[in-house]
């Protein structure tokens, strides 16, 4: 389990040479059998630290995360790379249910992606109980603390893992205060957990704050100077709804996203987006967490946000392709 082998699995699979800042001490943890936290960037390749140490130990790497999207994203890239991933989504019939973790388990599958809730499930656990686990990854693992005890419960259930089979169990965050990550540790009964810090500075991000009473001027300038995709942060759901409208009259590719659209709408739009189909996503913070595309050159908020890490959270989503890119903040004193 070395160095070597895992850079033959990162260059077959994903093409890369080397890993970035941190992903192999990560990956060194968990071929340990150690329980692991890791803090990273957004970009920072987070997934990789669970994906290349599962395909190492070749067993069943079950991931836990709390966006259907963002699962279907992942399970996507990895089938394209030849590598076998399946995900559960809520709601599957119990028969549908039943044969998809007889795959899993029987299939030769490398990752099975699953919601909290899905966890819970007294039959998936019973499943998982016998297949050959060899790793938890708890993604977006400030669920945990952060939101919940209200915004997703069955994030903290996830403690349940060690119940279900022994494995290691990797926690992964690009945003964690010291009070946080020791409620991670605390909630997932971790207290051995290893914890791996990366820098969290973003060297090929430009931040720019403009104070200005003609944002729309502004956001035209911004546009103007950029090819690549393209993301808008507003914070009503109307608001990004007429600003889409507006920027189609003035001839972009652009499209809105927010929390009231079906699953059907949401997968749809972003799909369109990640395909390159449209360039410009006018979007409230429903537009998050595990969006992954590299090549975002512009992340634009039209309003200040709540608070800082989720500036950052979203900021970050810019530039994940290592190249420049540019974060722009527009206020007004109506803002403030």
């Amino acid at each position: 389990m070395n160095l070597t082998a895992a850079q033959k699995i990162l260059e077959k699979y994903w093409g890369y040479k080397e890993f970035r800042p941190s992903q192999w001490e990560v990956i060194q943890e968990i071929l340990m059998g150690r329980n692991t936290v890791a803090l990273m960037p957004t970009g920072g390749g987070k997934s990789l630290c669970f994906q290349i140490p599962a395909l190492m130990l070749q067993g069943v790497c079950v991931v836990v995360s709390p966006l259907l999207a963002l699962m279907e994203d992942q399970v996507n890239q990895l089938t394209d790379r030849g590598i076998k991933a399946l995900f559960i989504p809520g709601g599957t019939p119990r028969k549908e249910l039943d044969r998809l973790l007889d795959n899993a388990h029987y299939g030769g599958y490398s990752f099975l992606y699953l919601s909290p809730e899905r966890l819970q499930d007294p039959l998936v656990q019973s499943r998982l109980s016998h297949m050959p686990i060899v790793l938890y990854a708890i993604d977006e693992a400030h669920c945990i603390a952060q939101w919940g005890h209200d915004f997703r419960p069955a994030y903290l259930a996830c403690a349940t893992v060690h119940q279900i089979k022994k494995a290691p169990v990797l926690a992964l965050t690009a945003t964690a205060t010291p009070e946080v990550l020791e409620e991670i540790i605390t909630q997932l009964q971790i207290p051995d957990a290893i914890v791996h810090k990366t820098t969290f500075a973003r060297t090929n991000i430009e931040y720019q704050i403009i104070k200005t009473e003609d944002k729309w001027y502004r956001l035209q300038q911004a546009l103007s100077k950029t090819k690549k995709s393209v993301i808008i942060y507003a914070n009503s759901k109307d608001l990004t709804e007429r600003l889409a409208e507006e920027l189609v009259k003035h001839g972009h590719t652009a499209d809105y996203f927010h929390g009231g659209l079906s699953a059907e709408q949401k997968s749809a739009k972003l799909k369109s987006w990640l395909q390159d189909q449209t360039q410009i996503t006018v979007a409230t913070t429903a537009f998050g967490m595990g969006i992954d595309k590299a090549d975002v050159g512009l992340v634009v908020h039209y309003q200040i946000p709540e608070n800082l890490e989720q500036y950052y959270q979203e900021t970050g989503r810019a530039g994940r392709d290592g190249g420049r890119a540019k974060a722009l903040l527009l206020y007004d004193h109506q803002d403030i």
